[in-house]
């Protein structure tokens, strides 16, 4: 099985250690991977922008870069949810770029589905010491169906136990760009979420999607909280989670 990953902007130029577990975790399923290595962004903050035609340019470097590859994989519900769910509605007006496109979504997972639904991974690598705390991104849970692989693949790393916190499922407050435009209502979200955060009573809080995370960490700290950390799962599952912050 020739997996293409995606590595996503963010994990790229902010945390490239979560490309590095979720490579490790699809090797450990047996996959091989490839990385294009001239990939770039998937093309969402334009389309969310509403530039279309600069959307339209890179989605179609993705195609282009993937479509040679059985399942394309990103370790984030929301770069995954952009080329699955949104890659149709720019090639609709070109038949031929239309089906390259709704091909690739066909094929395109977020990695805790991909290894759940496709590798069916039984023993992740890594271990964690602790409790934690699960948080839904919005867009793994609603465009791309992830909810109970992630805690399935958790249930099985060693020293681990899951505390889930309150709505779980709601918005951290960042959204991409709806963090700028709409700053007093993303920190109120990103304030309900942290308090949810610190009643769990979790040493950490893990989720799928990077920008969650930065958003999440980010407004922790600024609480004060520097006791909780804030991990991908990838780096969960594959025992590759960063030092704990200072307190």
């Amino acid at each position: 099985m020739r997996v293409g990953f995606f590595v996503t902007c963010l994990v790229d130029l902010m945390r490239p250690s979560i490309g590095f577990a979720a490579i490790r975790l699809l090797e450990a399923g047996g996959a091989t991977v490839y990385v294009p290595p001239a990939q770039t962004c998937c093309g969402q903050p334009a389309y969310n922008s509403g530039d279309r035609e600069d959307a339209r340019a890179l989605a179609l470097k993705v195609i282009e870069e993937f479509e040679g590859c059985d399942f394309l994989v990103a370790p984030s519900g929301s770069c995954s949810g952009m080329i699955r769910t949104h890659y149709a509605d720019l090639f609709s007006d070109d038949s031929a770029l239309l089906a390259r496109a709704q091909a690739l979504a066909a094929r395109t997972r977020e990695l805790t589905d991909f290894l759940v639904n496709e590798l069916r991974l039984e023993r992740p690598p890594g271990r964690f010491d602790g409790t934690i705390t699960y948080h839904d991104s919005c867009a793994g849970l609603r465009e791309m169906g992830v909810k109970d692989q992630p805690r399935a693949l958790l249930a099985k790393v060693p020293g681990l136990t899951l505390h889930e916190m309150s709505e779980a499922e709601m918005c951290c407050g960042f959204g991409g760009t709806f963090a700028v435009k709409f700053g007093e209502i993303s920190t109120r979200l990103a304030d309900n979420k942290c308090t949810h955060i610190a009643n769990s009573g979790a040493d950490a809080v893990v989720l799928g999607d990077l920008g969650c995370m930065l958003n999440i960490e980010g407004r922790l700290r600024r609480r004060g909280d520097r006791r909780t950390r804030v991990l991908h799962v990838a780096e969960v599952l594959a025992g590759e989670s960063p030092d704990a912050p200072a307190r």
